[in-house]
């Protein structure tokens, strides 16, 4: 073999050799990229940053940080790695810190992670970084929809396809995506030509064989995609989890709406049948009346202390107690000191002891009696409401799959709160005897604290109060 021949298969050899680590290269930019977003997004801070429309410059200066510094390290280990022709992500975060949090986050991040190229003698690195800030911000702002930009495909034809399928009823010359799409590709463009002028003012990588270059260009558009991806699929989660607890909380809203008319119908009722026969008890009623409701309107806390709960119920059978007699309903109390400071749900024991009262006690000639116990261990609190009234047969207990007895809208509406409130954490159990009485006993986890009230569930009510 000539020397001229083994000088050509050397310089195809290097070649070749060259191609197989800028793909490498590529692959490693890919999996980088992809590793650094989704580690991004773990954090908890970091998502507060991430996915909120308005931001202070304090905000805006952290999600900077988070963002750049890592990218930053990576420039810096560029220049590092002396054997390995080794890129960095410069190019692709700085567009997207500008099309995610605007102009002044894009700039300001271009500069941080230009600083170790400038550092080394890359002095256009820096403007070209600003330049990309500043077109990517400004995209942002021409985005009709914020979705536009977090659903941005690097698969242009899916691109073309919406847009199409949008301009066919109503023409529309302008799609943001598919404009975003060109933006980069101009820009990667521009990187291009300034590297090929100026090789020693900035890094561009680069390869001969049009191919490669393709799959170079694509990377770019492939990063920027790729980490928008795993952004915006965390944030759709996010959006799910605050749906879920958005109705959530309104089936909870509804279930205690529910009570409250239960409970103003029955009293209602008594007080229109006093009326004409015993009208001062009846005034009596209507001043008990106003104190409860004053209670409901001004309070919208999903848990409070059992103490104010039984305050309530007291309001409750100060009424009971002019209806029926003094001398036809008593209310016996064993109540532990320690339980009285435990959150409970609101109004959940109200329909407890309305349904003693009319189911159990009403019925019974020479009246009965009402106990209310309450016992706290280290991890659930115990509530009993028991009565000595007629009691029920077999066929009006109920119990359910889920361990939550309930029967009549009263007790319905408990068993339902107490399953959307605690799952199968909590339960209530009925035991009935013909004649001899009913005892409801509801088994609770221990919610000590505002802070271990369920933050998925009622992360925006009222603070309870103590």
């Amino acid at each position: 073999m000539t020397g001229h021949a083994r000088l050509n298969r050397a310089t195809f050899c290097y070649r070749r050799m060259e191609q197989r680590l800028i793909l490498i290269n590529l692959l490693i930019r890919l999996g980088v990229a992809a590793a650094v977003s989704s580690a991004l997004v773990r954090s908890v801070e970091f998502k507060s940053l991430l996915f909120r429309e308005k931001r202070s410059l304090k905000q805006r200066i952290y999600l900077i940080l988070w963002i750049s510094v890592p990218i930053a390290l990576g420039v810096w280990i560029r220049f590092s790695a002396k054997s390995f022709v080794a890129g960095d992500l410069s190019f692709e975060t700085t567009i997207l810190l500008g099309v995610v949090a605007g102009r002044f986050s894009g700039m300001v991040g271009g500069t941080l992670i230009a600083l170790p190229a400038v550092l080394h003698g890359q002095w256009a690195t820096l403007p070209f970084n600003l330049l990309c800030g500043f077109i990517a911000g400004q995209l942002r702002n021409l985005a009709p929809d914020r979705e536009d930009i977090w659903s941005f495909s690097p698969f242009i034809d899916l691109s073309v396809y919406r847009m199409i399928r949008r301009n066919l009823p109503t023409p529309r010359l302008f799609d943001w995506q598919v404009t975003f799409f060109v933006s980069i590709l101009a820009l990667r463009f521009m990187q291009m030509e300034v590297a090929r002028f100026m090789p020693r003012a900035t890094f561009s990588l680069e390869s001969p064989t049009w191919w490669v270059e393709g799959l170079i260009w694509a990377s770019s558009i492939m990063v920027i995609g790729t980490e928008l991806k795993i952004w915006n699929s965390v944030r759709i989660q996010i959006k799910l989890e605050e749906q879920q607890r958005l109705l959530l909380q309104s089936r909870m809203q509804a279930l205690q709406n529910q009570i409250n008319p239960h409970f103003l119908f029955n009293t209602l009722n008594s007080v229109s049948s006093l009326v004409r026969v015993d009208p001062d008890t009846a005034r009596e009623l209507i001043i008990k009346l106003a104190t409860i409701l004053r209670r409901l309107l001004h309070s919208s806390d999903a848990f409070v202390p059992l103490q104010e709960e039984l305050e309530f119920i007291d309001n409750y059978l100060d009424i009971e107690v002019v209806r029926f007699g003094r001398d036809k309903l008593r209310v016996v109390k064993d109540l532990d000191a320690d339980s009285l400071d435990v959150m409970v749900p609101s109004m959940l024991l109200q329909p407890i002891v309305e349904n003693s009262i009319k189911h159990g006690l009403s019925s019974k000639i020479e009246g009965g009696s009402i106990y209310l116990r309450s016992r706290l261990t280290e991890s659930h609190l115990t509530i009993e409401v028991e009565d000595d009234g007629v009691g029920m047969g077999a066929a009006q207990l109920l119990e359910r799959p889920t361990g939550l007895g309930g029967s009549g809208i009263g007790m319905a509406n408990v068993a339902e709160r107490l399953k959307v409130l605690y799952g199968d954490t909590a339960r209530m159990t009925i035991d009935s005897h013909d004649g001899k009485g009913t005892l409801v006993r509801l088994r609770l986890p221990v919610l000590p604290t505002e802070g271990a009230i369920p933050a998925a569930l009622y992360e925006e009510r009222a603070s309870t109060r103590r």
